[in-house]
């Protein structure tokens, strides 16, 4: 998992660390599919009011919603509502400190694309 969290540590160890330094909500939960010198895929699932923490990603990623819904994407400068489609992708430049949280009072999946190696070849 290629994500820049406020602590420079692995995601495992940064889970109960980026719930208490975000709020109480409980923490999404990312499953890497696949990862290699090219990409890395990950499947990350929020319960009802979860969230990512605060973090950066190291490298441009895209986003494909598994279901329909809203999350909540808070930055340094505002809180931002997606409306998400499944199957409907997006893409996010990498940099940009923020947390993404599930509003909705459902799970929400979705798979998460990190492009590495993009000035090679």
């Amino acid at each position: 998992m290629v994500l820049t969290y406020r602590n420079p540590t692995s995601l495992a160890d940064q889970i109960p660390s980026i719930m208490s330094k975000s709020t109480s909500r409980p923490v999404a939960v990312p499953t890497i599919q696949i990862q290699n010198d090219q990409i890395i895929v990950t499947r990350w699932s929020f319960a009802p009011g979860a969230e990512t923490g605060w973090h950066k990603h190291a490298h441009d990623y895209l986003v494909v919603p598994l279901n329909s819904g809203q999350l909540l994407a808070d930055s340094e400068k505002d809180s931002t509502t997606l409306d998400l489609t499944t199957g409907v992708s997006y893409s996010r430049p990498a940099g940009v400190e923020h947390n993404v949280v599930n509003i909705n009072d459902y799970e929400f999946q979705f798979i998460e694309i990190e492009i590495l190696n993009q000035n090679e070849g």
